[in-house]
């Protein structure tokens, strides 16, 4: 797949594969709920995330400017409506500790979540790990986010029998970070990639996988790239 030309994805088994997969998901998802200490703690997280919503929706048109370059095999990327900030989103990191998206603040960020019973995650990866080798920078980075229950045995003997490489191992064991994104509505099932900004705000958004290795992505990443 990462020349290009290896997997075709006709329109129906997309969408088909994506709802099968939100189905799966649906049927293992784990909700969560958290609670700040006290209504001052509360109240002080609340202001934070409407204030970086509110300088997320200002890049409106941003937004769709950047979506316009999604045609080809990233054509099913759409604009967000509004944008929002996304900094709140968490998972481990390759260390294996706690981080959120606030962490990769000043990089643009191509956010993938995965699982490995996701056949189209399983046919999508190794274009995502060629994307992050050929584009990776200071200035972005593709994040693929297991999604698996259980240890890390799993998920590390997937990505070594698809030849991945380059991608950083991220993970959420909890489905917490899927369910955040599906209450968000930005996801249907497996595979769901966001596209975002180094302030932390969703610019773009899609269900189901894609060549992210063709040129098309390619240019993509260089239009979300541009000042």
């Amino acid at each position: 797949m990462a020349d290009g030309n290896r997997f075709f994805f006709p329109a129906t088994r997309l969408i088909l594969a994506a709802l099968v997969a939100g189905v799966l998901a649906g049927a293992v998802a784990v909700y969560v709920s958290e609670s700040g200490s006290g209504n001052n703690a509360a109240g002080k997280v609340a202001a934070a995330a409407g204030k970086d919503d509110a300088a997320c929706t200002a890049k409106a048109g941003r937004a769709k400017q950047v979506a316009a370059k999604a045609v080809g095999q990233v054509a099913a990327l759409q604009p967000a409506d509004p944008p929002q900030s996304l900094k709140s989103l968490a998972f481990n990191g390759p260390d294996g500790k706690p981080m959120t998206i606030a962490d990769h603040a000043g990089k643009t960020v191509l956010l993938n979540l995965w699982a490995t019973w996701c056949a189209p995650c399983r046919a999508e990866m190794p274009a995502l790990d060629a994307l992050q080798k050929e584009k990776g920078s200071n200035a972005f980075e593709v994040v693929a986010v297991n999604v698996d229950t259980g240890d890390d045995t799993k998920p590390k003997k997937f990505l070594k029998d698809i030849g991945v490489e380059t991608l950083a191992y991220y993970r959420d064991p909890t489905i917490a970070l899927f369910n955040e994104a599906k209450t968000r509505g930005l996801a249907l099932g497996l595979p769901v990639t966001m596209l975002i900004d180094a302030e932390g705000c969703l610019i773009a958004h899609m269900n189901g996988p894609a060549e992210w290795s063709s040129p098309d992505a390619k240019r993509l990443v260089e239009a979300a790239l541009e000042p």
